[in-house]
């Protein structure tokens, strides 16, 4: 059954989402050409209705239609698609663990075991499908993770182990190991992927919807100790930003339009903005090069906010997606 949330006639464009021109042209040249062969591969072959019915709509502007035999690269214009939310279950679990294949870098870790964590956790948590498709593709995943509720699952652990060798920051270590540790059943691990071009306009229904269930969950489920997992103080999110490589100088070059940040996902610079402490870390991984990326790189960006901030980052979320 779907889930209870759900947006029709989503225009999926292949052009990121920022905070600035220059982040768009950073993220439009690192990411363009992998989310247009991600995307088009999942739709190419499928049968599309037509414009009036509810689901998929090939709409190319001067581009190949879906039925065309060249290259991905080739392929241009824009996909209208009519998304839809629905509750994870197991049959989601290969689109949700390829989403969350660089989740943590690339350490080897019990991916599939924290996959099986979100996709039993129905109640609060939603995945993004394409209305109608065949393949039911995962566009999106969305949840939050007790960490004490689940602290002997081996993912979690290696997850708490991962976050603590990662950090080197002195003033962040002993707040980062009580929250993972002695607070950690208060703790939510916010966890949030996508395609790159998800429309923007799906972030706050996404949102809404989550953290509406985890209110939901404080009250509706079966037993008192469910119910208290959900009463978070603190969510946790362990993402990924472009990072300057004079970053951490007082000033940057005086070069035009450049950045100290730039984030891959525009929701999480207002949780930066909000969060009580963070610190980030090098990641192995290397993005698509460009000349624009050269002074950038991919790093890990770890954050803990307090659950007292979630409705202010709702309101600047909504405003901030109203105003683009």
């Amino acid at each position: 059954m779907p889930h209870k949330l759900t947006r029709h006639r989503r225009l999926l464009r292949y052009k990121p989402f920022g905070f600035s021109p220059f982040a768009r042209s950073i993220a439009q040249h690192a990411s363009d050409n992998k989310v247009k062969r991600k995307i088009y591969n999942g739709l190419r072959g499928k049968n599309f209705p037509s414009s009036s019915g509810n689901g998929v709509l090939n709409h190319t502007q001067g581009g190949k239609n879906k039925h065309s035999d060249s290259s991905d690269e080739e392929f241009e214009g824009t996909v209208q698609a009519d998304f839809e939310f629905f509750d994870p279950k197991p049959d989601d679990f290969h689109g949700v663990k390829v989403l969350l294949q660089t989740y943590l870098n690339n350490k080897q870790w019990d991916l599939s075991g924290f996959v099986d964590l979100i996709l039993g956790q129905p109640t609060v948590g939603t995945v993004v499908k394409i209305a109608n498709d065949e393949d039911e593709g995962i566009y999106s995943v969305i949840s939050a993770l007790n960490l004490g509720r689940y602290k002997n699952s081996k993912c979690i652990m290696e997850l708490k182990k991962f976050l603590l060798t990662a950090c080197q920051d002195k003033n962040v270590q002993a707040n980062l190991s009580s929250l993972l540790e002695e607070q950690s059943n208060d703790v939510g691990l916010l966890v949030s992927q996508r395609v790159v071009n998800l429309p923007p306009q799906l972030l706050p229904p996404l949102y809404d919807g989550l953290f509406d269930e985890i209110s939901w969950a404080t009250e509706d489920e079966p037993t008192e100790e469910l119910r208290k997992s959900f009463c978070f103080k603190f969510y946790l999110v362990v993402s990924k930003i472009y990072k300057h490589i004079n970053a951490d100088k007082k000033t940057l070059p005086r070069k035009s339009g450049d950045e100290a940040i730039i984030y891959v996902k525009p929701e999480e610079e207002i949780l930066h903005e909000l969060s009580s402490w963070s610190f980030t870390f090098p990641m192995h991984s290397q993005p698509v090069r460009t000349d624009e990326l050269k002074d950038y790189r991919m790093t890990g960006l770890v954050m803990a906010v307090e659950a007292s901030k979630i409705s202010k980052f709702r309101k600047q979320l909504n405003s901030l997606i109203d105003n683009s």
